[in-house]
């Protein structure tokens, strides 16, 4: 496979000109869309789940939705799919758990509702949570099994094994999923709807070395055991759907025909295509993702011929600490952040010879190092074409939906 590396000609040929005097986030349509054909594409025929972190603006969730290959939402709250179920969504799974009980409580009450969301537990405990918080109705309340889908390292005797992978689900093996899916069939407030298993330690890893080789290792592993869970699962309630993938591994469910169980993948952050994506290997035969959504910052200070200020600009992504959390100036080319200072929440200081031709006011245009999250920074966010602006929109903090 080829790095998936960003080269100048990545970059848009044009930027749009924007008057404003505060930090600005843009979106550019025509590589955004080419994104969700790249995503169609690697999916080899299943339906995308759209995953509605990594957007966070809800035009750009619709418009997605009417192209063929994006079917259903994957949420990240149940507030929020609730929300998205009052503009006409249908097929929502909420990917978290929610103990929210004034959000429970709409979601019981409400049998419309309650047919068009499913939430994923993963614990006896969150049956329980959610029959207390319940109203009294006769609709049952979908839920979904969150399965674990880490790596197993082999331990030492008498050790348990290092699990590489997010912390999610504590249900793994065949029998715990069983056992939790019979407790939800034998509880009449319920109805078993689906499975959910997200690869983070695949999908969510950057290609190394190292890692090319554990997630060779855990894929292999992986099929086997949702095949497993799902078929076992399957013999006590009929399963609406088997969720699974996420940008980083939607071309390993396109191209296996050994993993029939999946119903539907989840991707989400390739529309955007951050940073962090740079550092995956490029899938064999597929299109390159391209940088869609930028954020630009005013030039405050000219601090000398080569050393500009730009206010605010510290937006660093969520994960562990480290230089890749950081976003990255990409236009004009050149430009550098200071080791010293980093990107700064009310300024960021940038160097390089690009800062001879900035003047006060002009905009310096970054990267995020993830998809969605900057959009919890800005309440428009601008739709560009050829470097012209062709609407703004509100994200969902222009829509008063901050944090789901």
């Amino acid at each position: 496979m080829r790095r998936a590396g960003l080269g100048r000609t990545d970059l848009p040929e044009r930027w749009p000109v924007v008057e404003t005097g505060a930090p600005v986030m843009m979106v550019d349509l025509d590589r955004f869309e080419a994104n969700a054909e790249v995503l169609v594409q690697r999916a080899g025929g299943l339906p995308i789940r759209l995953a509605t972190k990594s957007l966070r603006v809800r035009s750009l969730v619709e418009r997605l939705l009417e192209r063929p290959g994006f079917s259903g939402l994957l949420c990240y709250s149940l507030d929020e799919a609730l929300w998205l179920a009052e503009h006409g969504h249908t097929d929502l799974l909420v990917a978290y758990p929610s103990v929210d009980v004034e959000a429970l409580r709409r979601l019981s009450n409400d049998e419309r509702r309650s047919s068009r969301i499913a939430l994923v537990v993963d614990q006896v405990a969150h049956l329980d949570l959610i029959e207390r918080a319940a109203a009294p109705s006769p609709a049952p309340i979908r839920v979904a099994l969150d399965i674990d889908c880490g790596y197993a390292l082999p331990g030492r005797p008498g050790r348990a094994p290092r699990v590489l992978g997010a912390h999610r689900s504590p249900v793994r093996t065949v029998e715990q999923a069983v056992a939790l899916a019979r407790d939800v069939v034998q509880r009449r407030r319920f109805a078993l709807a689906g499975l959910m298993f997200y690869d983070a330690q695949i999908a969510g890893v950057a290609d190394t070395t190292s890692t090319r080789v554990m997630k060779r290792r855990s894929w292999a592993d992986l099929v086997g055991r949702r095949a497993a869970i799902t078929r076992a699962v399957g013999q006590l309630a009929p399963l609406e759907f088997v969720n699974a993938g996420g940008t980083g591994s939607l071309h390993l469910f396109g191209r296996l025909a050994d993993d029939p169980v999946v119903t539907d993948v989840a991707a989400g952050s390739g529309l955007f295509a951050p940073t962090l994506f740079d550092h995956y290997d490029l899938p064999k035969g597929s299109s390159r993702l391209r940088p869609a959504a930028f954020y630009g910052c005013p030039v405050v200070r000219r601090h000398s011929d080569e050393v500009v200020v730009v206010a605010s600009g510290g937006y660093l992504a969520s994960g562990p600490a480290g230089r890749d959390r950081a976003p990255r100036p990409v236009w004009p080319s050149g430009l550098k952040l200071f080791g010293q200072e980093g990107a700064g929440e009310v300024q960021t200081p940038l160097r390089g010879r690009a800062a001879r031709d900035l003047d006060l006011g002009d905009l310096v245009w970054f990267r995020h190092a993830k998809a969605g999250e900057v959009t919890e920074r800005f309440e428009q966010v601008l739709l560009v074409r050829d470097g012209e602006v062709v609407e703004s929109v509100p994200t969902y903090r222009g829509e008063g939906r901050n944090h789901g």
